[in-house]
């Protein structure tokens, strides 16, 4: 089956809506190809389904959450930037609200609200919806000339490439558009898991498994030289590490496989050593008469207090009373710099963000069109991008998308 319409969007997350939503209120025939029966399907999951979909801060500190180059980006934020993101969304009638971090979120903590809001306004723009799968994108003399999906060929006279990285296959994002740029020529930056939980060899991350310490500091360490540090919380798996410290993390952790990583965490950050020490021995003068493994009860979790024993080198069933005060520092030292060996990322499925992708080099950044190919566009996550947590990523989306519909 033949059809035409001026411009093909291939995958209706964020980056293509916000395209076709553009380039139909400039009066193109859009047509929007994505095989979920719902556009946004990885939108709706995002932020635990409360959708962070943007950071409100000033460009200067938005480039300094882009591990990569973010040069790339000066041109599209700079067209559409986070506040003018929130004034997009507020027009279309969806209440935003600015909470720890800079973070946007909908006042409803309803992610759906967001993407039903921005499908609605592609719908009203006219943006024709076909839910089929792409598979190769058609060109003649050098430039595009359709695209070719499962369901027969679509004529236009260009394409936006949004089709996501590999983050979440289910919802769409399986790497497919890497395959369809590589066809025409662009090479592709390999792509790797970021915002991924870590593996670690050490065993008693699945002893503990289920523990999600709050306020706590966790350091990353590159060869030895720290690479991260923030409060907050995470989460012991059977594999290692997870939540949103590791998460974020593990952005920074850019040469995996080759350079050696590890984490500390500081269970007490409130508490300085000395004050700490004194804390421990306070505990110790209590318990004087127990033995050193039911002494812990007040400094740590059910789950870490074998974890403790064990590391601290204090027999379990030396009296208190008995621990000397260098057995008691070392105990200190471990609740102050608990220490986690990390052997590599979870698999790609299971991150939040995929980095890698289209080179940005092949790309024009002021139009989001290939150097390559006339006629074709990219925008969002298949491209070579990605942000620390925080919303960054979608408003790349976002942003790219923006300058691409308007530019195709």
């Amino acid at each position: 089956m033949k059809r035409s319409a001026d411009i093909v969007v291939i995958g209706g997350g964020p980056a293509g809506m916000m395209c076709a939503l553009m380039a139909a209120r400039r009066g193109n025939d859009v047509m929007l190809l994505d095989p979920n029966r719902q556009l946004g399907r990885k939108l709706r999951i995002t932020g635990k389904g409360r959708c962070n979909l943007t950071n409100n801060c000033d460009i200067k500190t938005f480039m300094s959450n882009i591990p990569g180059d973010g040069r790339f980006l000066y041109s599209a934020l700079n067209r559409l930037d986070p506040q003018g993101l929130m004034a997009f969304f507020e027009d279309l009638g969806v209440a935003l609200k600015t909470e720890r971090g800079s973070r946007v979120f909908p006042v409803s903590d309803n992610a759906n609200d967001i993407a039903d809001a921005i499908a609605r306004a592609c719908l009203q723009a006219g943006v024709q919806l076909n839910h089929t799968r792409a598979e190769q994108i058609l060109t003649e003399n050098g430039r595009v000339c359709g695209v070719l999906t499962e369901d027969g060929s679509i004529e236009c006279r260009a394409v936006a490439l949004c089709t996501g990285g590999m983050s979440y296959p289910k919802t769409g994002s399986d790497g497919a558009g890497y395959g369809m740029a590589e066809a025409l020529g662009h090479s592709i930056a390999a792509p790797r898991p970021s915002l991924v939980p870590l593996e670690s060899p050490d065993a008693f991350c699945a002893e503990m498994q289920g523990f999600a310490p709050k306020n706590v500091t966790l350091s990353a360490y590159e060869n030895d030289r720290l690479i991260y540090r923030e409060l907050g919380e995470m989460l012991f798996t059977h594999f290692g590490v997870s939540g949103p410290l590791v998460l974020s993390a593990s952005a920074k952790m850019r040469s995996m496989g080759q350079a050696a990583y590890r984490l500390e965490i500081d269970m007490k950050p409130g508490l300085d050593e000395k004050k700490l020490d004194a804390r421990v021995l306070r505990d110790f003068d209590k318990y004087a008469n127990k033995e050193f493994k039911n002494a812990l009860g007040e400094l740590a979790s059910k789950s870490m207090i074998p974890v403790l024993v064990r590391l601290s080198g204090i027999p379990e069933d030396k009296p208190v009373h008995n621990i000397t005060k260098e057995e008691r520092q070392r105990l200190v030292r471990l609740l102050k710099a608990f220490p986690v060996r990390i052997s590599g990322f979870r698999p790609v499925d299971e991150a939040i963000v995929t980095a890698g992708g289209v080179h940005t080099t092949e790309v024009n950044p002021r139009t989001m069109e290939s150097k390559l190919v006339p006629g074709l566009f990219f925008a969002g996550e298949v491209l070579d991008l990605d942000a620390y947590t925080g919303g960054f990523n979608l408003q790349i989306a976002w942003s790219t998308g923006y300058v691409a519909g308007n530019s195709i």
